[in-house]
């Protein structure tokens, strides 16, 4: 996401400076941001044209909700889920530091070392997420050339070649922003444009069935109906704009505070909001034509013979992602005071997430996996944006601090070692997220949300309990640092090769 640096190089400093800026995970100089908005309109958009996304539209009629049920919580949830997203992007612009390093004041210097811990996670688990998506497409289009039997499970080849996918993204993230740069330039275009074609050759050949109410024999009434709705929207509605919060600012830090608020806020909400519903509604009206969530399935079965141009250009959309998520690696790890290289960190997180992708690959139903993988990302994400809108757009709002001071070394009298108002915020949010819950598994199924039978509130009663509890408690703590005095300590700078 952080494209639009490389894209728009600075005038006033060498490539060499920022790029040493960045490596020590400093704040981003205003005299070597950027002064347009179209690089993060693309990064974001970018980073959502994927198969992800048709699978989550897919994901709603294949755990039996209507079409029109499905995009209105596919609608109506991302509206949500992304008007907050774009607050998180104007943090970076206003501060120039990464979401973990912005997450010091709430959760405390070595506090942060969980939040920071959990992302570095969700990232990886992203990267293998999405590269078992490019590995499903990839198998769908041998076993339509012959070159495997599609019927076999082929857990050999579909290893060999999450392999090779996966070292192309390290490889890309490994060189830098220069070939993530490139990558962008020339792939995103014709990938808009097949999925355009993809789009008109579905809705106006394919008689999709847009009146589709759901499995016959099994149409969902009553209850049970809004039950199913509140849990997909917290699957691929709000809860999909929540799992963007902690990696917003890591890209907006490089946006010139020059540049009107309003209009960063609108390129990357829409960045965000147009290629996932749009997406959405492709894999669901695609789903109501079989039920299937499987994307290889549900473009071989769908597109036939147009599927071999279409998969060599969609798979486009998920390294794309995978590069940012392996980036967000980097720099969540570096927030653990970790002293390593983003190259060193880069060959961490491939290693790791091929690790999880031959997890997946092993998985029977991915639909549940996926499904259980998205509500757990909200339980924890949903606190931690309530509590750190609290602690930017109230605290310090109302008291401001240097932001010198997030950058202090471990043992500073600017910071508390641990922020125990924000620890109490978030596990708290946490259980209450637990409570209001409604997943596939039954570790997932809160007390509040069975007794309600089935209804899913789970990411407004953490991000509420989370905000309260924080706006409450978090002023105590603020007030008693905010005019500390102390020598800021930053981070040296890693060295690496200026070709970088």
């Amino acid at each position: 996401m952080s494209q639009s640096l490389a894209a728009e190089p600075a005038t006033s400093v060498s490539t060499t400076s920022v790029h040493d800026l960045e490596q020590a995970l400093q704040p981003i100089p205003e005299n070597v941001r950027s002064h347009s908005v179209s690089g993060q309109f693309w990064i974001w958009a970018g980073a959502n044209i994927a198969p992800i996304n048709w699978v989550l539209g897919a994901l709603g009629i294949n755990l039996g909700l209507g079409f029109r049920d499905t995009i209105t919580v596919l609608v109506a949830g991302n509206v949500v889920g992304m008007l907050a997203f774009g607050f998180f992007v104007l943090l970076g612009q206003r501060t120039g530091c990464t979401g973990m390093v912005l997450s010091r004041a709430a959760f405390g210097r070595r506090g942060n070392y969980l939040p920071a811990a959990i992302q570095a996670v969700l990232a990886i688990g992203w990267c293998a997420v999405n590269t078992w998506i490019i590995l499903d497409l990839v198998m769908a289009l041998f076993g339509k050339i012959g070159l495997v039997d599609p019927a076999q499970h082929n857990y050999g080849w579909k290893i060999a070649v999450a392999a090779v996918i996966m070292t192309v993204q390290v490889i890309i993230s490994w060189l830098g922003y220069r070939a993530i740069a490139l990558f962008e330039r020339w792939t995103v275009p014709p990938t808009v444009v097949v999925l355009v074609a993809m789009s008109v050759v579905a809705w106006f050949t394919m008689h999709i069935n847009w009146g589709y109410a759901g499995p016959h024999g099994h149409v969902l009434t009553g209850g049970p109906r809004i039950a199913a709705m509140t849990a997909v929207m917290t699957v691929i509605g709000i809860g999909w704009g929540i799992t963007w919060f902690t990696y917003a600012a890591d890209y907006s830090r490089f946006v010139s505070k020059q540049m009107p608020r309003r209009r960063l806020y609108l390129a990357s909400v829409l960045g965000q909001f147009i290629p996932v519903v749009w997406l959405g509604v492709l894999g669901a009206s695609l789903a109501t034509k079989n039920g299937s969530v499987d994307p290889g399935q549900l473009i071989v079965e769908n597109y036939g013979a147009l599927a071999v141009p279409v998969l060599l250009l969609v798979v486009h959309g998920p390294i794309a992602t995978n590069i940012l998520n392996i980036y967000t690696f980097s720099v969540a790890t570096q927030a653990l005071d970790v002293k390593a290289s983003r190259r060193t960190l880069s060959t961490v997180t491939g290693v790791f997430a091929m690790l999880a992708v031959i997890f997946f690959i092993y998985q029977q139903n991915f639909a549940t996996v996926l499904d259980t993988w998205l509500g757990a990302l909200v339980a924890w994400v949903a606190t931690w944006g309530g509590i750190m809108l609290v602690h930017y757009y109230v605290l310090e709002r109302r008291e401001p601090t240097r932001m010198d001071r997030l950058f202090d070394a471990p043992g500073t009298r600017r910071l508390p070692a641990l922020n125990w108002a924000g620890y109490v915020a978030f596990f708290v949010g946490i259980f209450a997220t637990w409570l209001c819950m409604y997943g596939v598994t039954p570790l997932f199924q809160g007390p509040i949300a069975t007794a309600m039978g089935g209804v899913d509130l789970s990411w407004l009663a953490g991000g509420l309990t989370s905000a309260l509890l924080y706006w409450i408690l978090g002023p105590r703590v603020h007030s008693s640092y905010r005019g500390r005095t102390g020598v800021a300590a930053l981070p040296q700078a890693v060295e690496e090769p200026a070709q970088a």
